[in-house]
C-alpha cells in the first residue's frame, strides 16, 4: 500500500471519528453544516465536486495554524470530497480548495479579504479565551465613512468604531486609535478577522481600557499627482523617510475628515496609530515623520525600529529624553513562532532603551505566528495602556 492510499485511509478514519461531535463553524455561511470543527480543533472539511480528479485544502500560508502543507481530500462514492485536519490552532485561519490546480472558494465559508481578493477563512474556537468574543456588555458601532482624497482624488472608505454609548452624550469627546491592517488585506479586516470591535467593547466594559474612537482605512494610495522629482528624491538621504502617498491621506485627507466629523478629542495627545505587518511600518514611518499629529505607537508583527537611531527616522529618536516626553508609548508585539520578528523586536527594544527611550513595552502571544489570533491578543493588550 503506498503512502498516499494509507493518508487517505488514515484521513477517511479521522473523519469519521469526528462525527457528530464536530458542530458547523461559526464562520460558516447561513445553514451550511460544514466546515464543522471539533472539540480539540479539528476541522472537517467537504466540497462536492464529481467530476475533480484532485481536491486540496490549501491553507493560507506559510505560517497557517490550519496546516503548513496542502492536503488532498477523500473522494466519496457520492462525488463529495472529505479531510479532517489535525487539531488547528485557536484563531481565525485562510484557506481555500485547490481543485484539479484551479483556486477554489469553500461554498460553505464565508470570505474574507485576504490574499488580496475574497478568501475563505474559519474560526477555530478557543477554550481558554473569549477576549474577542461577543459577551453581553453594551457594544459600540462599526459605521462605514465615506471620504474624498484630496492626495488621491477619488473616494476612500473607512471603517469607524464607536464606543459605547458614543450617541448618548452629544457633549462627549474621544480619543482616537488609528489602525491598519496587514498586505493583502483591507479596511474590512481589524472588524471582521481581528474583531477588533468586540475587543474594544470588553475592554469597555471591565474598565480596563477608555472609552475611544478606532479608525480602520485602507492602507493603499496611488497619489493624482506623480512626485516631482526634488519630492521622489526627499528620500534618498541616510535615514529620511519620504512621505508616501499613503501618510499623505492619513495626514491631510483622513485626520481632518474624521476630526470634522467626528466628536474626537483631535491633539497628539489623544491620537494613537498602531497597524500589523505591513500596516505596522505604516504606522511607525506616519508616527515618527508627524509627532505633532501622534504620540503613541503600536506595532504588530512587524516593523521596529532599527539601524542608527541617532539619523534614522528623520533623528526623531536622537534625543532619547525628547522622545520620551512626546511620545507616551511605543509598543511592539509578535507571536512566539515569529522568530525573526520576535529577535528583531528584542534588539529594538535594548537600543531604544540605550538611548534612553523609556516608554517601550514588548509583548509575546504564545504558541501563534503571522495569524490574526496574535494580532487579536496584540490589540488587547495595547488598547489598554493608550490614552491613560
Amino acid at each position: 500500500m503506498n503512502l498516499r492510499i494509507t493518508w487517505v485511509l488514515a484521513a477517511a478514519l479521522v473523519a469519521a471519528q469526528a462525527g457528530e461531535a464536530a458542530r458547523p463553524a461559526t464562520s460558516n455561511v447561513m445553514n451550511a453544516q460544514f466546515p464543522a470543527v471539533s472539540e480539540d480543533g479539528r476541522a472537517t472539511f467537504r466540497l462536492r465536486a464529481p467530476n475533480a480528479a484532485r481536491v486540496q485544502l490549501q491553507p493560507g500560508g506559510s505560517d497557517n495554524g490550519l496546516g503548513l502543507q496542502p492536503v488532498d481530500l477523500l473522494k466519496g462514492a457520492d462525488g463529495i470530497w472529505t479531510v479532517t485536519t489535525a487539531p488547528a490552532l485557536p484563531g481565525f485561519h485562510y484557506y481555500w480548495f485547490n481543485v484539479d490546480g484551479l483556486q477554489v472558494n469553500d461554498p460553505g465559508s464565508q470570505t474574507f479579504f485576504g490574499w488580496a481578493r475574497d478568501t475563505s477563512g474559519i474560526e477555530i474556537p478557543s477554550p481558554r479565551e473569549d477576549f474577542y468574543e461577543p459577551r453581553d456588555v453594551p457594544h459600540g458601532q462599526i459605521r462605514i465613512e465615506w471620504y474624498l482624497s484630496k492626495t488621491t482624488g477619488q473616494w476612500r472608505r473607512a471603517f469607524v468604531y464607536t464606543p459605547p454609548g458614543y450617541d448618548k452624550d452629544s457633549r462627549a469627546r474621544f480619543p482616537v486609535l488609528y489602525l491598519q491592517h496587514g498586505a493583502g488585506e483591507n479596511e474590512t479586516g481589524w472588524s471582521r478577522q481581528g474583531r477588533a470591535n468586540f475587543i474594544l467593547d470588553n475592554l469597555i466594559a471591565a474598565k480596563a481600557a477608555v472609552p475611544m474612537i478606532v479608525v480602520m482605512d485602507h492602507g493603499y494610495a496611488t497619489p493624482r499627482t506623480p512626485p516631482s522629482g526634488e519630492a521622489a528624491a526627499s528620500g534618498r538621504g541616510a535615514g529620511v523617510l519620504a512621505p508616501s502617498a499613503f501618510e499623505r491621506v492619513v495626514v491631510d485627507d483622513l485626520i481632518p475628515a474624521i476630526d470634522t466629523r467626528y466628536r474626537t478629542r483631535a491633539d497628539r495627545e489623544h491620537r494613537a496609530m498602531a497597524g500589523l505587518s505591513m500596516g505596522s511600518g505604516q504606522a511607525l514611518q506616519i508616527a515618527l515623520r508627524n509627532l505633532d499629529t501622534f504620540s503613541w505607537l503600536g506595532l504588530f508583527s512587524g516593523a521596529a525600529p532599527s539601524g542608527d537611531l541617532a539619523t534614522a527616522y528623520n533623528g526623531t529618536l536622537a534625543n532619547g529624553a525628547e522622545f520620551s516626553r512626546r511620545v507616551h508609548l511605543v509598543f511592539m508585539g509578535a507571536g512566539s513562532a515569529e522568530a525573526r520578528i520576535t529577535t528583531a523586536i528584542d534588539a529594538s527594544r535594548t537600543a531604544l532603551e540605550t538611548r534612553a527611550i523609556r516608554n517601550v513595552v514588548t509583548f509575546t502571544s504564545e504558541g501563534t505566528s503571522h495569524e490574526w489570533q496574535t494580532w487579536r491578543r496584540c490589540l488587547n493588550a495595547f488598547a489598554p495602556r493608550l490614552f491613560r
